[in-house]
Parts: C-alpha cells; sequence; structure tokens
C-alpha cells in the first residue's frame, strides 16, 4: 500500500479479484504463494494430482512429508497458514470440457500453469469464450515462455499457436526434465502478470515472453 502506483485502492482490487490457478505444480506453486502473500482475495486451485518424490525439486510448496498427498487441498491448506483472510475454492479434480466453463465463470483472470497442450488449449479456449483474461505460462529444462492473453480484446493462443502440437512429438517436462529454479522464476512472473491485470497496470499486450536461463538470454515476440 506504500506504492503509489497500487495504493489503498489497488490492494482493494487485489482482495476482491477471485483468480483460478490451473495446476498446483512447479509454475503453479510459486504462482500461488505470492498471489496469497500479495492479497489476491478469493483463489481457485484445480489439480486432480498428488505429490511424489520427483516434484519435489520444482513444487516448493511440498515436503516429503506430502508425497500422496491431494496437490490443491494441501497447496490451499499451507497457503491458508500464510494467510488467513484468503477464501480458497479447491477442485481436486481435472479441467476437461464438462467442467471448464462452470469452474472458470466464477473467477476474474485464470493462470495456466498446465503440462500438457490439451488442458492449455482448452483453458485458453474456455477464457475466450468467457471472455476472462487469461496468464499463461510453460517450461522445459532451462527455458521458458510468458504471456498474457485474451486481455482487453487482445490475441489468444490460437493466435499464436492455430492447433496444437500432437503430444507425442512435443518433449515434456518428465521425459526432458526442467532445472527447478525455472518454474520457480516463471511462475513469479506470472503472479506479477497477473497482479498487473487487476490492477489495470499491464503495459504490453500480445507480447510473448521467451527465456534461455542458460545463456541468459530473453526475446520479446510481439504477435
Amino acid at each position: 500500500m506504500m506504492l503509489p502506483e497500487i495504493g489503498l485502492k489497488g490492494q482493494e482490487k487485489l482482495k476482491a479479484a477471485k483468480v483460478l490457478v490451473v495446476g498446483a505444480g512447479g509454475l503453479g506453486c510459486p504462482a500461488l504463494q505470492y498471489l496469497a502473500a500479495g492479497g489476491i482475495g478469493t483463489i481457485g486451485i484445480i489439480d486432480f494430482d498428488t505429490v511424489e518424490l520427483h516434484n519435489l525439486h520444482r513444487q516448493i510448496l511440498y515436503t516429503a512429508e506430502d508425497l500422496g498427498k491431494s496437490k490443491a487441498q494441501t497447496a490451499a491448506k499451507k497457503l491458508k497458514q500464510q494467510n488467513e483472510h484468503i477464501n480458497f475454492a479447491v477442485f481436486n479434480e481435472m479441467i476437461s470440457e464438462t467442467n471448464a466453463s462452470t469452474i472458470i465463470s466464477q473467477f476474474d483472470v485464470v493462470l495456466d500453469g498446465s503440462d500438457n497442450f490439451m488442458t492449455r488449449y482448452l483453458v485458453n479456449d474456455t477464457c475466450v469464450a468467457l471472455n476472462k483474461p487469461l496468464v499463461y505460462g510453460s517450461i522445459l529444462k532451462f527455458e521458458g515462455q510468458l504471456a498474457v492473453f485474451n486481455y482487453k480484446g487482445g490475441k489468444h493462443l490460437r493466435d499464436l499457436y492455430p492447433e496444437a502440437p500432437n503430444p507425442e512429438e512435443v518433449p515434456n517436462c518428465d521425459e526432458n526434465g526442467v532445472l527447478g529454479v525455472v518454474p520457480g522464476i516463471i511462475g513469479t512472473y506470472m503472479a506479477f502478470k497477473t497482479f498487473a491485470v487487476i490492477l489495470d497496470k499491464l503495459d504490453k499486450t500480445n507480447e510473448l515472453l521467451l527465456f534461455n536461463f542458460l545463456n541468459g538470454g530473453q526475446i520479446s515476440l510481439n504477435f
């Protein structure tokens, strides 16, 4: 509230905001922590998965004591300890064509931290249909991508990539790995972009940021 660009009115906007985080994994964990710490009033978490040992190097909300537990429920429980004033909506299920509209319609902004193209396109298409801004991130090995889609009439995922690639032709973290700090950085960026959308401080639209943390490179592409 000491920041003149935010102030009391801005903090009240954050308190009134409802944000849905799709996926409580490598991207979702850091994003959730900063959304909670920043005072988002209502946070939705949707994830059907459970905590596994190989998650722990990058999904920093969880510990070895959480192995086998629901990610969505565990994340909400821990974040409630961080900020007891937040209202959490926990969806311990897979997002699908059956429930996507019902769930997403309850929120103002969607943050997509999912790890597969089927979910990304479903979330994107639902946000477009419901006119919801979408904060998008993806990671692999030492690289990350970041964008804000469907913001104030802006472009969306299909404007950038019209069709989803064949899943068998696309590498993923389970098969190719990721340096644990990479989703931490991208997830934090996603939280910042979410704050910027809520506070109406987003300075650029139709921009895709590409990061390569191994060589320190960052590219901004307009689309």
